[in-house]
């Protein structure tokens, strides 16, 4: 195919074993690891943990990723669309809670077609950097019951400084809308969240202005009972970073973030202890369940 899946528009070639575009990947799918995954917010884990599939590329160039060898290095297997759709099965039998789908966009069309037409016992989950285009998110209408983008920037500086992505709240803010519009209000049964859009935003060391535009802008948008907000304090700095990435977000920093969330009014959600900052709860991703 001649990609046009995300906002970097590169109109490569991708074919089943040709790899191109920004994300540096084919089109058929490539992962790094499935397993029943417990570091998710509470509502998506369940007892045994969210059924997650850590996909590999990414439309992104964030310099404090977790997960670099996986989203840069191009680590990962192959899975044709029915031995996808298997990893899929396999993480249902196990106990999954849902379907949990990390960095997925640009597998899009085989995702959906491993996803097939029929419901699936468990929601579905649209894990994403939400740096995204509403034409390729209106392809999973009615195909994906819970959205979890990471609304990672609301000023263009960081976006560009970090991410080589300058326009990325241009796209994410209309992307976030149109996942609320397909999801309605989140509904949670029994303290698992069956459907809705869960914003994750992730505070960097020395930028709280940034969280606060982030902020402010889902405080403008959506109303209390719509969304669930998830403030994470969970920046572990990575290997040759320099400047604030090179250190951790402090107490006061998270601190006066938390109180701004609460003092727009956000206190549908989650924030995060600072314990969670640290490398033991990034997976090894050594292709275990694929």
């Amino acid at each position: 195919m001649i990609c046009t899946l995300c906002p970097r528009n590169c109109r490569a070639e991708r074919t089943s074993d040709k790899a191109g575009g920004f994300c540096r990947v084919p089109e058929t799918p490539v992962a790094a690891r499935a397993m029943l995954h417990l570091w998710e917010e509470p509502c998506l884990v369940g007892e045994h943990g969210a059924g997650t599939v850590f996909f590999s590329g990414c439309n992104l160039r964030c310099s404090f990723c977790q997960n670099f060898s996986v989203s840069q290095e191009g680590i990962g297997k192959p899975l044709p669309v029915p031995e996808l759709r298997e990893v899929f099965q396999s993480l249902v039998r196990q106990g999954a809670a849902c379907l949990d789908l990390v960095t997925p966009s640009h597998f899009t069309p085989a995702i959906l077609a491993a996803l097939g037409d029929e419901p699936w016992p468990v929601p579905v989950v649209w894990n994403s950097s939400g740096y995204e285009k509403t034409e390729t998110l209106r392809l999973l209408q009615g195909r994906i019951q819970v959205f979890l983008p990471d609304l990672k920037y609301a000023l263009p500086a960081p976006a560009e400084r970090y991410s080589a992505a300058a326009d990325y709240f241009h796209f994410a803010a209309p992307a976030v809308l149109e996942m609320f519009r397909q999801t309605g209000p989140y509904l949670l049964e029994n303290g698992t969240l069956k459907s809705g859009v869960l914003i994750r935003h992730l505070l960097l060391p020395g930028e709280l202005e940034n969280t606060r535009r982030v902020i402010d802008w889902v405080a403008s948008n959506f109303r209390p009972g719509d969304v669930l907000f998830s403030l994470m304090s969970q920046y572990t700095p990575q290997p040759g970073a320099s400047g604030n990435l090179a250190r951790h977000v402090t107490r006061s920093e998270y601190r006066a973030a938390v109180q701004y969330m609460l003092n727009c009014g956000i206190s549908d959600g989650y924030t995060q202890e600072r314990t969670s900052a640290q490398e033991e709860f990034t997976p090894d991703f050594n292709l275990d369940g694929l």
